[in-house]
């Protein structure tokens, strides 16, 4: 029950957050139209006087209200990260299956090894940790939000799922533009990615395409 709770609280504050990023969308469209000052330019004129092309009072309110929301925003974010954490640690160990069979084992040197699988009902997921190609790798970013029906959910993509390979990223710099820059290059192409879940890799092939919501993916990612 209380697993249950949190869940759904967790579900509004990413509902929440989502409307606070379409606000900041908005300020931030208005603030850098052609003509306009930005985020931080100057509201007067080479002379000192203030601007008489903009408003300059909506313009101090604008600004105000984004660091307002992105204040709410930072907030908001470390509460759904402890939310999941929190989920993630009460996940009962029954969710991972120790496969015995034959067929599920890997055998090296003669030698047959116990494999955990993760019971995920995707055709798009190898959970065979002996399979995993980037097995020892570095999480770099974290599902923090995934939509239901959405490319990434259908595809395998779980919330809490750590990053350890999308596509050609590994980690580096601009995390974030290249993430959205590998979706984007290879819309309607499967991208083989991997992931940690309750500490054991999972690889998958995830395809980037159109649905009826926001983006190619549906999902969230919070760099770690």
């Amino acid at each position: 029950m209380v697993a249950s709770n949190l869940k759904s609280e967790t579900m509004d504050l990413m509902q929440k957050r989502s409307a606070i990023e379409a606000q900041m969308d908005a300020i931030i469209s208005r603030l850098c139209q052609p003509g306009g000052p930005g985020l931080s330019g100057n509201l007067v004129d080479s002379e000192g006087f203030p601007r008489s092309d903009i408003d300059i009072p909506v313009i101090r309110s604008e600004r105000r209200q984004l660091t307002e929301l992105r204040n709410d925003h930072t907030e908001i974010t470390e509460k759904i990260n402890q939310n999941i954490q929190i989920l993630h640690s009460a996940k009962p160990a029954s969710s991972l299956a120790l496969s015995k069979d034959a067929g599920n084992t890997e055998v090296s040197n003669g030698q047959r090894s116990s494999v955990t699988t993760v019971a995920v009902p995707s055709s798009n997921v190898s959970s065979t940790a002996m399979d995993i190609d980037a097995n020892g790798g570095i999480p770099f970013a974290l599902v923090d939000e995934i939509a239901d029906a959405s490319p990434a959910a259908d595809d395998g993509l779980q919330l809490g799922d750590q990053v350890l390979k999308f596509g050609n990223v590994e980690g580096g710099d601009v995390l974030l533009h290249r993430l959205a820059s590998e979706a984007q290059s290879n819309q309607g192409r499967p991208i083989p990615v991997v992931v940690t879940r309750h500490g054991t890799p999972v690889n998958l092939t995830v395809t980037p395409r159109s649905w009826h919501g926001r983006g190619l993916l549906g999902c969230h990612f919070r760099m770690l």
